[in-house]
């Protein structure tokens, strides 16, 4: 008798119309869950004059959105254990829609703000999901450019958001313009289930909640993980604010560019996506920790060169800073990952959570230096988070190694 053997599947493999589907799908997830997200970056002037707020309140619109999501990160990734990833990240991408058109229905600024939470919690299904359903249903030698793919996702999303929300905002207001992200960011909900395959990967253990909680605090623990979290949460602190305000100083004088024309300062974002991948190659050169010291620097110089008052100058510096920040939270987080060999996930979660912390309590700090003390003295805040994040990248060396995180980061000759 012919014995058979069966096949154990592995995996979708690039080339196949399953992958491509996937692929797909998990890009409109991200475009859509980033689109509504960052929308709001390009309308802060107009808050401020529609509701007669000021900058640094104007900017909770953000702040919302993304400390919720921060906060409700970790309870959903739990829930997806139970309930399914693809059904999460349905009903997150659902509800965001959803609330991304009544957000322009907004009455007063309270009611946005509290739209705009709602939003925030309702957007954490993707961030919190997406890599560990490509994991789990891509095969290992076609993963890279899986993961390529759904971060050109969450960058694209991002980018439309802003620029799409600001030349709406300059044509016809701060309403159409969060009317028009949300008809597009349900557009991307369409698309994401009419594209993705039935999952065919393991599904997550189920983790029980005593458990999960050990795991938390073992990684609370380690220095090295308390460490490079507090990088994460200053680096977006010190990122979102430069976005958040930059806007205003175009916007007044001696600048005075029209708002559609700010909106295209967003493209900028462009150069993070392609930084993000070099500094993984160089990382893998010459070691992850010389790679952040580095973007850092980097960073910090172009914070202090955009106190030209040369347009094309600030342009300039704006492109180095945002280079150098996508190389450092680029860096920060492989390094992360390659120490964090028992329960990963849950160090992506505490990562994830302070990254969207410091997007809303530095974005909306940030707010108040400028208001104080203007550009200089928003200048002045950014330096001080990206110097502390220096020292605490230096010493990330003292941190000891796991073997895995060794292995990596000894590479021409940067120990962890």
């Amino acid at each position: 008798m012919a014995e058979t053997t069966a096949v154990r599947w592995s995996g979708h493999r690039a080339g196949t119309t399953e992958f491509r589907r996937l692929n797909l799908a998990l890009w409109c997830a991200g475009a859509g869950t980033f689109i509504l997200l960052y929308a709001v970056q390009g309308l802060l002037p107009s808050f401020t004059a529609t509701f007669d707020v000021s900058p640094s309140e104007s900017s909770l619109t953000l702040s919302a959105a993304t400390g919720m999501l921060a906060l409700a990160i970790i309870p959903v990734s739990v829930i997806a254990e139970s309930w399914g990833r693809v059904r999460v990240m349905t009903v997150s991408l659902t509800l965001s829609a959803l609330l991304g058109l009544l957000a322009p229905l907004a009455p007063s600024f309270e009611v946005l703000l509290g739209i705009r939470a709602l939003q925030g919690v309702a957007m954490a299904g993707v961030p919190a999901l997406a890599m560990g359903h490509v994991a789990a249903e891509v095969d290992r030698r076609s993963l890279g450019q899986a993961m390529g793919v759904l971060i050109a996702g969450n960058t694209i999303g991002g980018l439309s958001g802003r620029m799409v929300a600001s030349v709406l905002g300059d044509l016809a207001g701060w309403r159409w313009a969060m009317a028009g992200v949300g008809v597009l960011s349900l557009a991307c909900l369409v698309g994401f289930r009419l594209l993705i395959p039935p999952a065919r990967g393991a599904a997550p253990a189920r983790v029980p909640v005593r458990q999960l909680g050990a795991q938390l605090a073992a990684h609370l623990r380690d220095p090295g993980v308390r460490a490079v979290c507090a990088v994460s949460f200053l680096l977006m602190s010190a990122f979102v604010t430069v976005y958040n305000y930059l806007g205003y100083r175009l916007l007044a004088e001696p600048f005075d560019v029209p708002q559609a024309l700010v909106g295209l300062v967003f493209l900028v974002y462009l150069a993070g996506t392609v930084s993000s991948t070099v500094a993984g190659v160089l990382g893998d050169r010459f070691g992850r920790l010389t790679v952040l010291w580095g973007s850092i620097v980097l960073a910090l110089l172009a914070a202090v060169g955009s106190l030209a008052d040369f347009l094309p100058a600030i342009l300039v510096c704006l492109v180095l800073y945002t280079v150098g920040f996508f190389g450092a939270h680029s860096s920060a987080s492989g390094w992360l990952n390659a120490r964090a060999v028992t329960a990963p996930g849950q160090a992506s979660a505490l990562y994830l959570f302070s990254y969207y912390a410091g997007s809303s309590i530095g974005g909306a700090s940030g707010g108040v230096a400028y208001e104080r003390a203007g550009w200089p003295g928003l200048v002045v805040f950014i330096a001080t988070l990206l110097a502390v994040a220096l020292v605490l990248a230096v010493l990330l060396r003292r941190a000891q190694p796991t073997r895995e995180a060794k292995k990596h980061d000894d590479i021409g000759g940067a120990a962890a």
